[in-house]
């Protein structure tokens, strides 16, 4: 019958899905381990090429804090195929559905954006323990934290709304091309994915980041030269040069490239720049290129 052959697909399908889901989690947790495994091997002895510049104590250090996000990093991975088998096989998102029914329509797009937003605000409180331990535990006991709690906070609530303002719009797009634009709604909404990837890209530098974080022009004269020159090297164009006051969150120093055509700026971590000299920046800078 009809019934049973039903069944028995769903069947099929449920244990493919579980295979899948296995593989996938323990090809991540092997992978981990091996990388564990591989900076323990070797964490009492600096590479050979680094050894006159680089301290032991400070490539332990290294080493340690590696496998401390590498375990954190495990215990992400076994959370996540948690939270997918009780939103699936667990019915939580049947449960989701049934809850939004009586305020929605099924199958509506309310119904649809509700449904989607519970989940993800769902996986979003059932990490939270995990980022809180990854700041305020891991980076904390490395000395790299200068996050406080409020700022934690702070920056959540921000990045919620900066979410719902960006995201909320496209998801209604998207339900809707499902609904209107017939068999071919997939090629719209990929279009739509795509027109919407490049505005994000070219209101991200100028309108979101600075919500967060505080953007100055770079002062440093002989640092502005070396990269300029390494801009006309590679041929890399940038609408400005700028510093962020990335120390207010952590000690760790970095650089990178955000925007998108003319609007593209390159960003210095003010952490970076206090502690390296100009020919070092420059060389993180090329790495950034590289990518």
């Amino acid at each position: 019958s009809n019934s049973a052959a039903m069944a028995y697909s769903l069947m099929v399908f449920t244990w493919i899905f579980l295979a899948v889901l296995a593989l996938a989690t323990a090809t991540r947790l092997w992978l981990a381990q091996r990388q564990i495994r591989h900076v323990r091997a070797h964490r009492d002895a600096v590479p050979g090429m680094f050894a006159e510049s680089i301290p032991l104590a400070a490539h332990q250090k290294a080493a340690d804090y590696t496998v401390a996000k590498a375990r954190l990093g495990i215990v992400d991975t076994v959370l996540d195929a948690l939270i997918l088998l009780a939103l699936t096989l667990g019915c939580v998102l049947q449960l989701l559905s049934d809850l939004w029914q009586a305020v929605f329509a099924v199958d509506s797009i309310g119904h649809g954006t509700a449904l989607i937003i519970s989940v993800l605000l769902l996986k979003g409180i059932l990490s939270l323990p995990l980022s809180l331990y990854r700041v305020f535990v891991i980076e904390e006991r490395f000395g790299f934290n200068r996050m406080t709690l409020k700022l934690f906070v702070v920056d959540l609530a921000k990045g919620l709304a900066v979410g719902a303002v960006l995201g909320i719009p496209l998801l209604v797009l998207i339900l809707w091309l499902m609904q209107a634009a017939g068999p071919w709604w997939w090629l719209y909404a990929w279009a739509a994915l795509v027109a919407y990837s490049l505005f994000l890209q070219m209101i991200y530098p100028a309108v979101v980041m600075p919500l967060f974080n505080k953007f100055s022009p770079l002062e440093d004269p002989a640092l502005a030269d070396r990269v300029e020159r390494l801009l006309a090297r590679t041929g890399f164009r940038s609408r400005g040069l700028y510093v962020m006051d990335g120390s207010k969150r952590s000690s760790h120093g970095n650089a990178f490239f955000a925007g998108f055509g003319a609007a593209k700026r390159i960003v210095l971590f003010d952490t970076l720049v206090s502690r390296l000299q100009p020919a070092e920046v420059e060389a993180v800078l090329a790495h950034e290129l590289g990518h």
